[in-house]
């Protein structure tokens, strides 16, 4: 079946996700790929077996995907543990792909028996963070490792569609988002933003409404509004309860909490804490959000540019330090706000976003509240303001977001 599978569905290389799961390849280990609906999972999975046969051309490849008519009977661990073992080759190197393996009741069950076995090597991907992580943490603790998949970065963009690097192409992305299968249906905002309606009712319903049991979907709905309006903002959920209020509907705090965890759970939109620079502690208030991809954003408030470009270059930049491994929080220092604290590896970036530098007070804000920090961590000012993009500051430099997002930081 995967070949069938392989040759009608020709891909393009994501390497800087498969360059990292490469080195886990025929490791005791479990490698989960994590990560929105429609955001390449299964194609990850792809380009891996591609790797696999290309090395082992005699390997069995086990391929299960619950989306498939002769997957659907595999609804448990035990008859997922007795198909994989069925299909088992005697003579040759075992590879076990499951994709949307959360379809499966307790098989974490089923993995932990066939990972003890050493009998194949196991790959699995899944929509749900909280299932992923609280099953397998259970049952697997430090025999897995996740890796989680994101819509295209803005090079990735390019890639897929052929594009230069331009200001044009830039504001394509800003406004269509980067879902892999608009390669299928094309960059006309018309047709992009039908399919990411219908992607949005697909993630609402399944991987939200029926999976945690919300009751309440018009306030859901309304939830969701308020945070593609909100981009970027500091956000409570006391703050809006008091919105929901003066809309004349009731509801508390911790029902407003109760909401926003399922949809990060659904790799729908992510929380960034607030990190005290100078107390090097993270705030339990006052967070922000940002969406696994701003087309899908796009589609819920609409995109008004003159409105909206703040907010979807914030959310741009936060995808961006996301993809490339940092761990992202907002930055505080004192009364002063910073934009991005990006740490990796011991090492950490500080990122503001403007649009334009059109007057001394807005250069005095951005680049004066880098000035305040007192280590000497790269600084960087991003903006859509051709002039003096690419200069330096006080040791800050000021980068033009379509050449930020390409910078391999």
């Amino acid at each position: 079946m995967i070949d069938e599978i392989l040759k009608a569905r020709p891909f393009i290389p994501r390497t800087v996700y498969t360059d990292r799961i490469k080195p886990f390849i025929d490791k005791e280990i479990i490698k989960v790929i994590s990560g929105q609906r429609r955001v390449g999972k299964s194609y990850i999975l792809f380009q891996l077996i591609t790797e696999i046969r290309q090395a082992n051309p005699l390997a069995n490849i086990i391929y299960i995907n619950k989306e498939l008519n002769p997957h659907e009977h595999i609804t448990d661990a035990d008859i997922l543990y007795s198909y994989v073992k069925t299909n088992l080759a005697a003579t040759t190197k075992n590879y076990l792909f499951i994709d949307e393996i959360q379809e499966i009741q307790h098989f974490e069950k089923a993995l932990r028996s066939l990972l003890v076995e050493n009998c194949c090597d196991i790959f699995c991907s899944g929509s749900n963070a909280n299932m992923l992580s609280g099953e397998l943490a259970t049952f697997l603790a430090g025999r897995y490792i996740e890796f989680t998949v994101h819509s295209l970065g803005y090079d990735e963009f390019l890639n897929f569609f052929q594009l230069e690097n331009s200001t044009e192409n830039l504001n394509k992305y800003l406004t269509v988002g980067g879902m892999p299968y608009m390669k299928v249906i094309g960059l006309e905002e018309y047709s992009v933003f039908e399919y990411l309606r219908n992607v949005y009712s697909t993630i609402l319903l399944k991987d939200v409404v029926a999976r945690e049991g919300i009751r309440n979907i018009q306030f859901l709905e309304n939830l969701i509004e308020y945070l593609a309006d909100n981009v970027g903002n500091l956000f409570s959920a006391s703050n809006i309860a008091k919105y929901l209020k003066s809309q004349r509907a009731t509801i508390s705090t911790q029902i407003v909490l109760n909401y926003l965890k399922p949809l990060t759970n659904a790799f729908f939109v992510y929380k960034v804490p607030r990190f005290d620079i100078s107390g090097l502690k993270i705030f339990e208030v006052g967070e922000k959000y940002y969406f696994e991809d701003i087309g899908l954003r796009n589609c819920i408030r609409g995109f008004d540019r003159r409105k909206d470009i703040n907010k979807v270059m914030g959310n741009a930049v936060y995808l961006y330090l996301l993809r490339l491994g940092y761990k992202v929080f907002v930055g505080q220092l004192g009364s002063s706000e910073i934009d991005f604290v990006a740490e990796k590896n011991g090492n950490t970036i500080y990122v503001q976003v403007a649009y334009m530098l059109i007057d001394e007070n807005i250069v005095n804000r951005e680049f004066g509240n880098l000035m305040k920090i007192g280590d000497n961590y790269r600084k960087f000012v991003v903006t859509m303001d051709e002039y003096n993009a690419g200069s330096n500051y006080h040791g800050i430099e000021q980068v033009h977001l379509k050449d930020f997002l390409l910078n391999n930081l």
